[in-house]
């Protein structure tokens, strides 16, 4: 009765545009990834990016550094792919080394390369409505619940979580889109309240399990932006079996992750066409 909101199909839909984007240009996008350390999850997740790049035809190379490096040769390498006319838009995969502060990090990106729509800049132009590189997560959620035909305009939005990466963006995006918006976090008294009246219902706490049908609407669309190690299993914020009886519902895997690195990508074609317009 209630739809398994996969992310693979849209995902795909806008990796097919990216394509043909590309295909039309007279010189290939090109995309470089930072990664710092080797962090097992990191590594897979790089991968996936630039797999999913090169098939559309993005150029993608991987610029990594050890563990040990300090913060001052990551900046270093940052300021050099700012300068880097073959490169149009980086990303600094998280996370990084705990001795390095990763907002220093990202202030230190140019806006006009920030495919991943963290500096200050990005998030400011985000919250004005001005044209700019959207954060790749709450963006891909965004056009995933379009792509489903979810009404956004006059909806009841819960966002549960207040992080920089998804949960304070996203609250922004469904507000411009004309959505109510209430964020809970982990002060909020009687979160099931809350969550009990949305229409759209984001689960970004990083809580394996948090959300249980008990505490979801008849109907509701619940994205899950979760991913959480228990055992060997990654599982995310939302009781997705018990939920997906009373509610449409996002997958882990296979639900925001694939929106989330679509909208990358499309991104650093947007960051290409930008500094090379013709």
């Amino acid at each position: 009765m209630y739809k398994v909101l996969s992310g693979r199909e849209p995902a795909a839909a806008l990796l097919e545009t990216a394509k043909a984007a590309v295909a039309g240009m007279k010189r290939k996008p090109s995309l470089a990834i930072v990664l710092v350390g080797n962090d097992p999850a990191s590594e897979i997740y790089v991968r996936k990016k630039m797999e999913k790049a090169m098939s559309t035809g993005v150029l993608a190379r991987l610029e990594k550094l050890p563990e040990s490096a300090t913060e001052e040769e990551l900046l270093a390498l940052v300021k050099k792919l700012n300068k880097d006319k073959n490169v149009d838009g980086f990303i600094v995969q998280a996370p990084i080394p705990k001795h390095m502060d990763y907002s220093k990090i990202v202030d230190a990106i140019d806006p006009r390369k920030d495919v991943d729509g963290w500096t200050p800049t990005s998030m400011g132009r985000m919250f004005l409505g001005s044209p700019g590189f959207l954060p790749a997560t709450p963006a891909g959620i965004i056009r995933l619940l379009e792509h489903y035909g979810v009404k956004l305009a006059g909806a009841e939005a819960v966002v549960v979580g207040r992080g920089n990466v998804v949960g304070k963006p996203l609250a922004f995006m469904l507000l411009q889109k004309d959505a109510t918006v209430t964020i809970c976090h982990s002060k909020t008294k009687n979160l099931a309240e809350h969550t009990k009246k949305a229409d759209i219902l984001i689960a970004a706490a990083g809580s394996a399990g948090l959300i249980k049908a008990d505490m979801v609407k008849e109907g509701a669309y619940v994205v899950d932006v979760g991913t959480n190690k228990v055992g060997e299993k990654t599982v995310g914020d939302v009781d997705f079996d018990g939920v997906i009886k009373k509610a449409n519902c996002t997958p882990v895997p296979g639900g925001v992750g694939p929106m989330t690195v679509a909208m990358l990508i499309s991104n650093v074609i947007e960051a290409a066409k930008q500094q090379n317009p013709g």
